[in-house]
């Protein structure tokens, strides 16, 4: 069996962060935990290239590397494709999950990955692909290879892979037939009960569960508050320094409008593909507005416009990964003593 393995700069041994950047190479044989994978697989399967590539490029460039990731998989001959696992690291989830699901329609072999929950990937690819729960935390590296290694050998085998409960895998969100000795009335009638009495029970449809929020209590005097601008538009500075992907974007940026009244169409551009963009890109002030908040600045309306604007793209964003960049840019914000926040979407 010929496996071809999927791994990012990290997990290959190039470096960091400082090496997210490095372009798609082949390896030979198995690297990093493509060797625990293949122990995992057994005796008759091989791991015969090890296809690399940084989160940088793979995110900049995910036409172009899956282009080059389906001819590499096709010249090997492979039987199967596995990427990652990703845990928690989201460029790595989005590639991994979009690398699977085109060898899989298009090569017609089974491909596997791993994430966890929160990984953007999942939410993108859970109804293409079986997607292991790798879990948040690496060091539980060989427990999420070997749920991969026994989901490909059961992917390979043509046999029945069970529930997600039972294999280990995100639900896909799909509904299956299947023979029970209840009818669903009966089943129904059985939940309501053990629901009314307090007893435990599970239900057959999991549905989207989203946590109330607590509104935050009112800022008493504006006048003498710090207030933040922060934008899902997707307004960055010239050459979009922090690489802020136009959707599903993994990370935001903090940009410094001090001393700033109004932002010039010359110094901006827009990283978002949901939106008419032009009206922004001829006054960045249409999605950012520093020149009206300096003007209620001056007016005492505020106490003081925040020295930084904060942006995203909010474009295909799953809520998971949506939650984790609204957790990290809340904390910078509260860091930065900001009592308020301006918030504009696309």
């Amino acid at each position: 069996m010929r496996v071809v393995h999927y791994l990012n700069q990290f997990f290959a041994g190039i470096g960091g962060e400082e090496a997210a950047g490095a372009p798609p190479e082949v390896r030979d044989g198995a690297q990093g935990p493509g060797r625990l994978l293949q122990q995992l697989l057994g005796p008759e399967a091989q791991v015969t290239r090890t296809l690399v590539c940084g989160d940088n490029y793979a995110a900049e460039n995910l036409e172009q590397l899956t282009a080059w990731a389906l001819d590499r998989v096709r010249e090997a001959e492979a039987d199967l494709f596995v990427a990652g696992p990703c845990f928690e690291a989201g460029r790595y989830g989005v590639a991994t999950g979009a690398l699977c699901a085109a060898v899989q329609q298009q090569l017609g072999i089974p491909a596997v990955t791993g994430m966890a929950e929160e990984n953007p990937g999942v939410d993108l690819y859970r109804k293409d692909l079986y997607i292991i729960d790798s879990g948040t935390n690496v060091t539980a590296m060989r427990e999420a290879v070997s749920r991969m290694a026994s989901l490909a050998l059961r992917l390979l085998a043509g046999e029945e892979v069970g529930p997600p409960s039972e294999a280990g895998y995100h639900p896909r969100g799909l509904i299956r037939d299947a023979f029970v000795e209840e009818t669903a009335a009966q089943r129904l009638v059985r939940m309501v009960y053990a629901k009314a009495t307090g007893a435990k029970y599970e239900s057959e449809l999991r549905g989207a569960v989203f946590p109330k929020v607590p509104a935050p209590p009112p800022v008493i005097d504006l006048s003498r508050a710090k207030v933040a601008i922060v934008t899902d538009g997707g307004v960055v500075p010239k050459g979009n320094p922090d690489r802020i992907q136009g959707n599903a974007a993994q990370n935001w940026g903090a940009y410094s409008i001090a001393g700033i009244d109004d932002l010039r169409a010359e110094d901006y551009e827009i990283t978002h593909g949901g939106y008419d963009k032009r009206y922004v890109e001829e006054d960045p002030d249409r999605m950012v507005p520093v020149d009206v908040m300096r003007e209620l600045e001056r007016q005492g309306v505020v106490g003081k416009v925040h020295d930084q604007f904060i942006s995203t793209s909010g474009l295909a964003n799953p809520i998971a990964n949506s939650r984790r960049l609204g957790r990290e840019i809340a904390k910078k914000l509260k860091e930065d003593g900001v009592d308020a926040v301006i918030l504009v979407s696309a």
